[in-house]
């Protein structure tokens, strides 16, 4: 990967950027292992005035969503937020990164 991080979309060569979706795949795989998931939606959402570089979020969808609160819907911090605490929040991390394929370290 390059040293300066890429600010968009076609910052990144070619090849770089199918190494990160490599990535992204594999971490969306783990998540969808971990978490109950129907559908699991990948943005790459940011700004170069806030955060100016790219990055993707993966945003898994239970299953059961009615269809009308499902997409930009179910992303939109409006319509709610699951309140997970930091002791939560680590352990769900360690346990996608256990499962993680093909990770080494």
């Amino acid at each position: 990967m390059p040293e300066a991080p890429p600010r968009g979309l076609a910052a990144p060569a070619p090849a770089d950027y199918l190494v990160v979706q490599s990535v992204v795949h594999r971490v969306a795989v783990a998540i969808a292992e971990v978490v109950p998931t129907e559908r699991m939606y990948s943005l790459s959402l940011g700004s170069h005035q806030g955060n100016a570089h790219l990055h993707w979020h993966l945003a898994p969808l239970p299953p059961g969503v009615p269809y009308d609160q499902q997409q930009y819907h179910a992303l939109m911090a409006e319509n709610g937020v699951l309140p997970v605490d930091e002791a939560d929040q680590s352990t769900l991390a360690a346990q996608i990164r256990a499962v993680v394929p093909g990770r080494t370290g």
